[in-house]
């Protein structure tokens, strides 16, 4: 057994005993939210942990991503060019980019969903456009037609909760003043960072909030200076198998994206989602990507 696998194994065997249980007692399918920084390897956790549960302990497990539900190009080009000015929006990936209805009726579907008919899951096709990406024709979506006991939803955002604005300008006033782990919301205006926040506040409200979700699983470090090493080491990687990536001041960049909302939103999350304790598992790595701590929450 690889080390990745026994980590995962050791996070999920806390929540094991409470999602058999909560399958016994309840129809419903089982929503499992999992997030996770920048190369982490959150997307490797998701897909280890549908096959555990659907090898080895017959719940029926399917994952879809936050990914799934960007909006459309021509969508994502409008939020973009709302503010040119708001280096945030430059790319895919805040909360404001992604189809909210779309995300909210999905879910919904699949709440009431007993293997009657076709459920389709949305998909984004990241290579469309040079890389900007497009949604997916509908018949290229992934279907399901038995319903599912647990569903695995990952995003890197996935979990993060929007915050009073004070606490956001004053977020932004550490960063200023050099007092944050990488101080990059010091990068961004005030008014583009509480955007995202509202932004934050509708998805939550709509199908991202803790309500939303049965347990959870956070994929975190000790230091967040950890991310650019980890990211800079995976495109290393696809290079050398590859033959082409990203250059390392476009990795930097490419993190620098997601850093400013891992600064001012992880601190809330690190204290657990849910209001009472036990559905949530917050899961430590090192540099190495080593466990150093599993903390229930």
């Amino acid at each position: 057994m690889s080390s990745l696998d026994a980590n995962i194994r050791r996070a999920l065997d806390v929540l094991l005993p409470k999602i058999k249980k909560q399958h016994e007692q309840s129809s419903k399918p089982i929503v499992l939210g999992i997030t996770g920084l920048q190369g982490s390897g959150k997307s490797t956790w998701a897909a280890k942990i549908v096959e555990i549960l659907t090898s080895e302990h017959q719940l029926q497990t399917i994952t879809v991503s936050l990914d799934d539900f960007y909006k459309t190009h021509d969508g994502l080009i409008q939020q973009r060019d709302q503010d040119l000015d708001n280096k945030l929006y430059r790319v895919r990936g805040q909360p404001g980019t992604h189809d909210e209805q779309l995300a909210a009726t999905f879910f919904e579907q699949l709440e009431h969903y007993h293997g009657e008919g076709k459920l389709r899951i949305p998909s984004f096709d990241k290579s469309q456009f040079n890389g900007e990406g497009d949604r997916a024709p509908i018949s290229d979506w992934h279907i399901v037609t038995q319903k599912p006991d647990v569903v695995v939803f990952e995003g890197w955002c996935v979990g993060f909760q929007p915050l009073p604005a004070p606490v956001v300008k004053e977020k932004h006033s550490l960063a200023l003043a050099g007092k944050l782990p990488v101080n990059t919301p010091a990068q961004h205006q005030i008014s583009h960072l509480l955007e995202v926040n509202e932004n934050l506040q509708r998805y939550c409200d709509a199908f991202m909030g803790p309500g939303h979700f049965d347990f959870f699983v956070h994929i975190d470090t000790s230091d967040l200076r950890n991310v650019y090493i980890w990211r800079l080491e995976q495109e290393h990687k696809m290079i050398a198998a590859k033959g082409s990536g990203m250059l390392d001041d476009q990795v930097k960049a490419f993190i620098d994206g997601y850093m400013p909302s891992y600064e001012i939103y992880l601190d809330a999350l690190r204290q657990g989602l849910f209001g009472d304790k036990g559905r949530m598992v917050r899961v430590v790595l090192d540099r190495q990507r080593s466990v150093e701590v599993v903390e229930e929450l």
